[in-house]
């Protein structure tokens, strides 16, 4: 029976949940990204923190916590008290493809983490060497096809984003080319431009100047829509593979059991930012698109990418450097 010592408990809690969501945040948040500083999941954390901190009102450090791919980051992330104020900057390398490649956590991607908002998108271009006479996407398949690994495909390494977006690529248009892994980005461009490589999947800041130089030629985006930066380039879906998606993403989680109200707080703060021509600006240099949504949206998005990459990784047998 509902008694009305019950009822005064209930009453005292929904105060105390009311009092607590209108006071968070009062100190300084901790972001931990699991990379070192400098890179691309760490020049959009700061980008995108640095504007929140202004909507939150508190400010936020990004702490960096990089080594064993983005496990130890990962690890310090799971293991902080869910209370709003230790939060993980983590992208989709190590949220939804090195599980899969043998990195051994401590935690789960999929449980030990509470989805709060998807950051933003960077897609690969795919690219050509202009010695290759395709125009298309089309006509790339085409010539894969009617010579098996004849054409050679670079990536920045075993188990990268682009390497397994190539692979990825092979498996939807049922074609087989060569994997040419490099140690980097750079290498792997220098490469293609060379002739010694025929077709790259690399971010667009890697290769746009090159695009822009005639030295190498660009198909399309592996992005579900067209880039701001280069609305002329169809993505993969338009131009032969549909539903065909390959991105890096990132996106901002709490430990597990992090209250609904820090998470909704949160939510909204970080959409604000998004939408804001300045951080969409910011991003775009790094060949990058905000995203948004729900924490939903993100729990969501995120499986549908971890089960992609598993699948992928398990028909292709691949393996990390």
């Amino acid at each position: 029976m509902f008694s009305f010592r019950s009822l005064t408990l209930l009453l005292g809690a929904t105060l105390s949940f009311a009092a607590a969501a209108q006071g968070y945040p009062d100190k300084t948040v901790r972001v931990v990204v699991p990379f070192p500083p400098g890179g691309a999941a760490d020049i959009v954390a700061r980008h995108v923190t640095t504007r929140l901190s202004v909507i939150i009102g508190q400010q936020i450090i990004v702490d960096n916590r990089g080594g064993a791919g983005g496990i130890i980051g990962g690890e310090i992330a799971a293991r902080a008290p869910a209370d709003g104020y230790n939060l993980l900057f983590a992208s989709s390398s190590v949220l939804s493809i090195n599980p899969h490649l043998g990195a051994r956590a401590s935690y789960d991607v999929l449980k030990s983490f509470t989805p709060i908002v998807k950051i933003g998108d960077a897609p690969n271009v795919l690219t050509v060497h202009p010695s290759v006479p395709a125009k298309t996407v089309k006509e790339l398949i085409a010539i894969a096809k009617a010579k098996p690994d004849a054409l050679a495909y670079a990536s920045n390494g075993a188990g990268t984003l682009s390497h397994l977006t190539g692979e990825l690529f092979s498996q939807r248009a049922g074609v087989k080319m060569l994997h040419v892994p490099y140690k980097g980005g750079a290498p792997a461009v220098i490469d293609t431009v060379a002739g010694n490589v025929s077709v790259l999947f690399a971010a667009f800041p890697t290769v746009s100047g090159q695009m822009r130089a005639g030295r190498l030629k660009a198909l399309a985006v592996t992005s579900s829509k067209r880039l701001a930066v280069a609305p002329e380039l169809p993505t993969v879906a338009e131009a032969a593979l549909k539903n065909f998606e390959s991105s890096q993403w990132w996106g901002l989680y709490g430990p597990a059991g992090l209250p609904a109200f820090i998470v909704e707080r949160l939510n909204a703060a970080t959409n604000k930012v998004l939408v804001t021509d300045d951080i969409k600006k910011a991003l775009a240099l790094d060949g990058a698109e905000p995203s948004g949504g729900t924490p939903a949206a993100l729990a969501s998005y995120h499986k549908a990418d971890y089960d992609k990459w598993g699948k992928v990784i398990t028909t292709a047998n691949i393996k990390a450097n």
